[in-house]
C-alpha cells in the first residue's frame, strides 16, 4: 500500500492551521516512552520513519526536543538549546528532514507551565534564569510557586517553577521560540504539555501566532469513580475537555482521556459502558469528535511509569475500537513496536481499512449492540465492527470481513 497522501503538499496549505483538523483524516503514532532516553533516541526513530510512513501514521509525536533537567524532557530549562538526552541537535534535525521526506508531520511535546531555573533568586528559589537563553527574573514565575509573578491562571505543577504567562513578555519569548521550531527547526505539529496548568486563552495566542498544522492539549484530570469502580456517566469529564478545547478558539485538539477510562473498563466484559443514554460513543469522541485524540496508552498512563494503564491483554480490542471509530487515533510506540510483529500487523492492518473505507474524526456511528459480553457498530456507510466474545455477525449479504483478531472483528461493504 501507498503512503498516505498529505493534502500540505502545496506550499500554499503550509500555513493552513485549520486544515488538518478539517480534513479529519489523521492517525497519530506516540514515537517514544518513559525510558526512550537511554537508547539513541533520534538515531532510533530515524531508521522507523520508512515503515512510520508506510503504516500509515500522519504524525509521530516526539518527547520535548529541548535541554532539561530530567532526562525524559518534561523540567526543560534552556529551550533553545537542542542537545538533549534523545541525541544531538544534529540528529534531530536530520531525522526530522527524513520525516518531511516521508511526509510524516513531526509534533513537538511542547512544555511551557514551568521551566527549571538556573540561579537563586527572590527567596532564595532557583527562580531566575540567567546565563542561558530567555533569561527571565523572578516576574516571569509565578507568586504561588515562589516568583514575583502574579498567581497561576491553572493549576500548580509543584516542585519547580510555573511560568507566569499573564507576562506579555513571556509570551512574546514563547512565541518566539514556538515560531522558531515551527519554521526553522521543522517540526509542523504541537502536543502542549499539562494544559490544565495554565489557560487555555494563552494556548490559543499561541497557536495563532506560531501556525502549527496540528495541535492537541494534554488536559489530564481524573474520571469519576464510586464505591464500585467508575461511574457510567462521565459527562462531567468530558465537558471540563470540551471546555478547554473551546477556550483554545476550537484551534486545539485534546486528548480523550474520557474515552480512554470508559474503554479500558468496557474490555473487562462491561461493553454497556460504550454507549451513552443517548446511544453515543460516551467519550470526547461522542460530543466533539474532530476534536477528540483518542488512545490507549502514553508515557504516563503506560510505559515504566503505569500510572493508569490499559489492560495489557485487551489491547487489540482497544484498538479494534479507535482505529474504526471517529475522533483522531493515537498509537503508542510501545504496542507497535515493543509487543510483536503480530500487534504491529494487525494495528496496520486496521488503520489500511480505515483509510479504505474513508473512516475520519468525524464519521457516524450507529451502535448496534452494547452489552456485557458484546459491542457493535456501523462506522461510516461501509464498516461494521465488534468486539467481545459473544458471536455476532451483522446481517445483510453485503459485508464481507476485512480483518479479525482475539475478540474483535471488521466487515466492509
Amino acid at each position: 500500500m501507498g503512503y498516505y497522501n498529505n493534502v500540505f503538499d502545496g506550499c500554499n496549505d503550509q500555513t493552513d492551521i485549520g486544515g488538518v483538523i478539517r480534513d479529519g483524516r489523521e492517525v497519530i503514532l506516540q514515537a517514544y516512552n518513559w525510558e526512550s532516553h537511554k537508547h539513541d533516541w533520534w538515531k532510533n526513530l530515524d531508521g522507523k520513519v520508512p515503515d512510520i510512513a508506510k503504516s500509515g501514521f500522519t504524525s509521530a509525536w516526539l518527547p520535548p526536543p529541548s535541554q532539561s533537567l530530567a532526562p525524559e524532557g518534561y523540567l526543560p530549562q534552556d529551550l533553545y538549546s537542542l542537545n538533549s538526552a534523545y541525541g544531538s541537535e544534529h540528529l534531530l534535525k536530520s531525522l526530522l528532514r527524513k520525516m518531511k521526506q516521508y511526509k510524516v508531520r513531526a509534533m513537538a511535546d511542547i512544555v511551557i507551565n514551568h521551566r527549571v531555573g538556573t540561579t537563586r533568586g527572590h527567596g532564595g528559589m532557583y527562580n531566575r534564569y540567567d546565563g542561558i537563553s530567555l533569561p527571565w527574573d523572578e516576574h516571569a514565575v509565578t507568586s504561588c510557586t515562589g516568583g514575583l509573578g502574579r498567581r497561576s491562571t491553572g493549576d500548580n505543577f509543584n516542585g519547580v517553577p510555573n511560568v507566569d504567562h499573564t507576562q506579555h513578555f513571556v509570551r512574546k519569548d514563547l512565541i518566539g521560540w514556538l515560531r522558531w521550531l515551527r519554521n526553522t527547526v521543522g517540526f509542523q505539529d504541537f502536543r502542549f504539555d499539562f494544559a490544565r496548568g495554565y489557560s487555555a486563552q494563552y494556548v490559543k495566542e499561541y497557536i495563532g501566532a506560531a501556525k502549527p498544522l496540528f495541535s492537541v492539549g494534554e488536559f489530564w484530570d481524573s474520571c469519576k469513580y464510586n464505591g464500585h469502580g467508575l461511574d457510567y456517566n462521565q459527562d462531567s469529564h468530558r465537558q471540563r475537555i470540551i471546555n478547554w478545547i473551546d477556550a483554545t478558539g476550537q484551534l486545539s485538539a485534546a486528548f480523550d482521556f474520557t474515552t480512554k477510562g470508559i474503554l479500558q473498563e468496557a474490555v473487562k466484559g462491561q461493553f454497556w459502558r460504550l454507549s451513552d443514554p443517548q446511544g453515543k460513543p460516551p467519550g470526547v469522541m461522542g460530543w466533539w469528535p474532530s476534536r477528540a485524540v483518542t488512545f490507549l496508552d502514553n508515557h504516563d498512563t503506560g510505559s515504566t511509569q503505569a500510572h493508569w494503564p490499559f489492560p495489557s491483554h485487551h489491547v487489540m480490542e482497544g484498538y479494534a475500537y479507535i482505529l474504526t471509530h471517529p475522533g483522531i487515533p493515537c498509537v503508542f510506540y510501545d504496542h507497535f513496536y515493543d509487543w510483536g510483529s503480530s500487534i504491529h500487523d494487525q494495528i496496520v492492518k486496521l488503520i489500511d481499512i480505515r483509510r479504505r473505507q474513508d473512516i475520519h474524526s468525524r464519521s457516524t456511528v450507529r451502535v448496534l449492540e452494547a452489552r456485557a459480553n458484546l459491542y457493535a457498530a456501523v462506522v461510516g456507510e461501509k464498516l461494521c465492527m465488534k468486539l467481545g466474545d459473544a458471536s455476532w455477525c451483522p446481517s445483510g449479504r453485503d459485508w464481507t470481513l476485512a480483518t479479525s483478531g482475539h475478540r474483535y472483528a471488521v466487515w466492509h461493504k
